[in-house]
C-alpha cells in the first residue's frame, strides 16, 4: 500500500501510522524517486526508487530512520539520483557484491529480511517468528560453523550433503551453553532441518534477484521417520493411574491440566500450552485459535476438556487456560511433567506428539474415517471467517466421543489406584488389630 505524496519531514516521518499487513510507502513530493517506507514492524528505512539505463527498476535502501535524520537522507538520496541521471546504476555495486556474499553473510541477510517480514513462507505470508527462530538456531549452531565462510554462488548440492553428513555425525555437538537453550547433539533430525533452512535461505535469495541460479539446487535431504508411537489402551489406563498417583502427591496441578487437556484434545504442545480462555467457547463446543501452524483455525474441543481448563485457576491479568505462576504468561512446562508421569507409569518413548497420535488413533478405533481425524487434528481447512456456527456438528460429535473414551480409560486407571490404596488401609487396619 502506497500512501499519497507529501513533503517527507520529521514530523511527517514520525506521523506514518503502522500498516497491518505489507508495507507502506510515503514519497517525497519534492525529490522524485525518494521516500520511507514503514513495515508492521515499526521500521522506518530511507529508500530511493529508480530506472537504470536499461530500464530496470531499483530500490535502493539510504538507511534506517533513528540511524539517518531526515536530512541525511535527503543529502543522499540527491547524490545517488543525481548519478542515476548521469546514467550510472547506485544498486549495481549492491547487487554485485551480494553475488558474493558467503553463506554467513547470507543468513544474516535472511534473518534481518524475514523478522521485518519482506520474505514470505507457506501461504505467501511472512514467515513466523518461532520458525525464524528454530531457522536462527540452524544457523548458529550448525550451517555457520561449517559452511559459513564459503561463497553462496560457487556451493554445489555435495557441499550441503556433507554437511548434513556432519551435523549427522555429531560434529557440530556442544554442551549446553549458559542459556535455557538444550545441549547441541546433531543426528539425523537436526541433520534434515540444517538441510531444509539452508536450501530455503539460498532459494529466497534467487527470488530476491540475489542470484542467477539456485547453485545447490538437487541436494538430497535425509528421509525423516514417520513418528507413529501412539499409547495402547493399557498405556492410557496406566497413564491415569500415574496421574492420579501424582496428583496426590504433590505434582503441579497446572501442569497435569495441560496434560490431561492434551491428551483429551489432540492439539499440538504448543497449541494446548498457549490457549487462552477467551478463545473458548463453551456453548460452542470450539476453541478459535488465532495462530496455529496452519494459521487461523476453529478446532471443535469436546466437554471432557472444556471441564479440565474451568478447572484451572484464574489468575488476574493472565489469560492463559493454563496460567504460569509467574507474570501473564502460560504455563510451559507440560513435556516435564509428562515424562514425569510416564517414569511412574513405567511407559517409555512418549513425547507430547505420541499424545497427539493416540487422539487421532482412538478416533481411527472408534470408526471415524481418515478425512474426519484430519480434520479433527487441524489439518483439514477450517478458517476463522467462517460462521462459528455452522462448525460441523459430525466434527464435534467425533471430537466428543473420542475425548469421551479416553476420559473413560483414564478413568479406570485412576479407579485402579484407588481401589489398591483402599486395599491397603484394609491390609493395615487387619494387622493393626
Amino acid at each position: 500500500m502506497t500512501m499519497p505524496t507529501a513533503k517527507v519531514t520529521k514530523r511527517a516521518v514520525d506521523a506514518l501510522e503502522l500498516p497491518a499487513e505489507k508495507q507502506t510507502i510515503l514519497w517525497d513530493t519534492e525529490i522524485k524517486g525518494f521516500g520511507v517506507r514503514v513495515l508492521p514492524s515499526g521500521l522506518k528505512t530511507f529508500i530511493i526508487q529508480y530506472r537504470n539505463i536499461e530500464g530496470i527498476k531499483r530500490r535502493l535502501n539510504l538507511g534506517r530512520y533513528g540511524v539517518l535524520t531526515v536530512e541525511q537522507a535527503r543529502d543522499q538520496a540527491k547524490i545517488k539520483l543525481g548519478a542515476v541521471a548521469r546514467g550510472e546504476d547506485p544498486a549495481k555495486e549492491v547487487y554485485e557484491a551480494r553475488r558474493d556474499m558467503n553463506v554467513a553473510e547470507m543468513c544474516n541477510w535472511y534473518l534481518v529480511e524475514a523478522r521485518a517480514g519482506r520474505i514470505l513462507g507457506r501461504k505467501n505470508l511472512p514467515i513466523k517468528a518461532s520458525s525464524l527462530d528454530k531457522d536462527e538456531s540452524r544457523i548458529k549452531t550448525h550451517i555457520k560453523p561449517l559452511l559459513g565462510k564459503r561463497i553462496v554462488r560457487h556451493l554445489t548440492p555435495s557441499d550441503i550433503e556433507q554437511m548434513q553428513s556432519d551435523v549427522k555425525e555429531g560434529k557440530t555437538a556442544k554442551p549446553r551453553g549458559p542459556g535455557r537453550g538444550g545441549r547441541a547433539t546433531g543426528g539425523p533430525s537436526a541433520a534434515s532441518g540444517c538441510v531444509g533452512t539452508i536450501q530455503a535461505i539460498i532459494g529466497h535469495a534467487k527470488h530476491k534477484g540475489l542470484l542467477a541460479k539456485h547453485p545447490t539446487e538437487g541436494a538430497k535431504k535425509l528421509a525423516g521417520r514417520k513418528k507413529t508411537r501412539r499409547l495402547s489402551v493399557i498405556e492410557i489406563e496406566m497413564m491415569g493411574k500415574a496421574m492420579a498417583y501424582a496428583e496426590r502427591n504433590g505434582e503441579n496441578p497446572v501442569a497435569l491440566g495441560a496434560l490431561r487437556a492434551l491428551l483429551l484434545t489432540g492439539y499440538r504442545r504448543e497449541e494446548g500450552q498457549a490457549m487462552q480462555r477467551a478463545w473458548v467457547s463453551t456453548a460452542g463446543g470450539y476453541v478459535a485459535f488465532p495462530d496455529t501452524k496452519g494459521g487461523a483455525q476453529i478446532r471443535a474441543i469436546g466437554p471432557a476438556a472444556v471441564r479440565v481448563i474451568e478447572s484451572q485457576p484464574e489468575i488476574v491479568g493472565n489469560p492463559h487456560a493454563f496460567p504460569s505462576e509467574l507474570g501473564s504468561g502460560a504455563f510451559t512446562a507440560v513435556s516435564a511433567c509428562l515424562q514425569r508421569v510416564c517414569k511412574l507409569a513405567r511407559i517409555e518413548g512418549v513425547t507430547p506428539h505420541t499424545l497427539r497420535h493416540t487422539f487421532g488413533s482412538v478416533a481411527g478405533d472408534l470408526g471415524f474415517s481418515e478425512l474426519t481425524i484430519r480434520a479433527m487434528l487441524g489439518h483439514a481447512s477450517q478458517n476463522v471467517t467462517q460462521d462459528y456456527i455452522h462448525i460441523d456438528e459430525a466434527l464435534k460429535l467425533a471430537v466428543r466421543r473420542t475425548s469421551d473414551e479416553i476420559e473413560r480409560l483414564l478413568a479406570l486407571g485412576a479407579a485402579r489406584l484407588e481401589t489398591l490404596q483402599i486395599r491397603h488401609m484394609k491390609e493395615h487396619e487387619c494387622l493393626a488389630a
